[in-house]
């Protein structure tokens, strides 16, 4: 870990810390909630020795990066020019592309908006989903799974962080990324996650020294960064239209367990193996789902999924 090199990046009018390793084509990695660029840390590694040049920032609002207060300055498209902005100043043309939870939804449009900046893009956890002209997400989300959902829960500026700052940080952020249960995560105002019971014991993929690095972090920056990606949400939606209808036009590799709560949204199964996902990302050349695997995977299974995007990137 001490060889991965890590810089700060004046990027569209924020500071984005970057952790980097290796020489080559370039590979970037990009993360979610609650994460930041050490979830990476295996691959960074892996990487390098493979003869990449592994590039991993904390986002915006995440890690040692600047966090606008305003959750209007977290859209699709605040990130993405972030990201625009990160390799023109790192002086890197093309990208091998690889993202994660919001990270992922990042990488699609990324890949949307300057496709001519991404070689192939390998995506994890959450799928393209094309925009709905007739309803924004979070209502979508409310009439689904109703208020308690958890990206209902997350609106309100101040509340979950309130609610998060009456369980040890620590403790949180286990319960995060222990979690196996894939049904849709319903947390009611009056249980909130402070009234949720205590995690297990950690699994052998996640160490006590990784859980204090994420919980120093979060500790001194608070959750509000990572958050407001959720609260810019139908904005998002707002600033997006001109890109309706338009498909993803780069080389895809998808992957995602199957104990990920997104995999088992209602329709979200048949959509990838029916032919819906192939709609929209028509250069989707390869889906795997692994079996037994929750959300964080490529934590859980470090050198699977780096064989994945291996076995993928190799080919171009």
């Amino acid at each position: 870990m001490e060889k991965i090199e890590h810089t700060t990046v004046s990027t569209n009018g924020i500071n984005m810390h970057v952790a980097s390793i290796g020489s080559g084509p370039v590979i970037l990695f990009l993360h979610g909630f609650p994460d930041l660029w050490y979830s990476w840390r295996h691959q960074l590694l892996s990487f390098a020795d493979l003869g990449y040049r592994a590039i991993a920032p904390d986002l915006r609002g995440y890690g040692d990066s600047d966090s606008p207060p305003s959750a209007n300055s977290y859209t699709i498209l605040h990130i993405v020019g972030d990201l625009v902005g990160l390799l023109d100043s790192l002086g890197v043309d093309r990208v091998f592309l690889v993202g994660h939870d919001w990270g992922a939804i990042i990488a699609w449009w990324l890949c949307m908006i300057r496709p001519d900046l991404v070689k192939a893009l390998v995506n994890t956890s959450v799928v393209f989903n094309p925009r709905n002209p007739s309803v924004k997400p979070v209502d979508a989300f409310k009439a689904l799974f109703g208020e308690d959902y958890y990206i209902c829960r997350f609106q309100e500026p101040g509340e979950i962080e309130e609610d998060f700052a009456q369980v040890d940080t620590k403790k949180l952020i286990n319960r995060f990324f222990t979690s196996r249960n894939p049904r849709p995560p319903c947390i009611p105002k009056s249980l909130g996650f402070r009234g949720l019971p205590d995690p297990p014991a950690l699994p052998a993929w996640l160490t006590e020294q990784d859980v204090s690095f994420y919980a120093e972090k979060y500790s001194q920056k608070g959750f509000t960064g990572g958050l407001n990606y959720y609260r810019a949400m139908n904005l998002s939606w707002e600033l997006t239209a001109p890109w309706a209808g338009l498909q993803i036009k780069v080389p895809v590799k998808f992957i995602v367990g199957d104990l990920d709560i997104t995999y088992n949204i209602p329709g979200t199964k048949e959509y990838i193996h029916e032919g819906g996902l192939k709609k929209h990302v028509p250069f989707l050349q390869e889906v795997v789902v692994m079996e037994g695997v929750g959300h964080f995977l490529q934590q859980e299974k470090p050198n699977e999924v780096t064989d994945h995007i291996y076995g993928f990137f190799k080919k171009f």
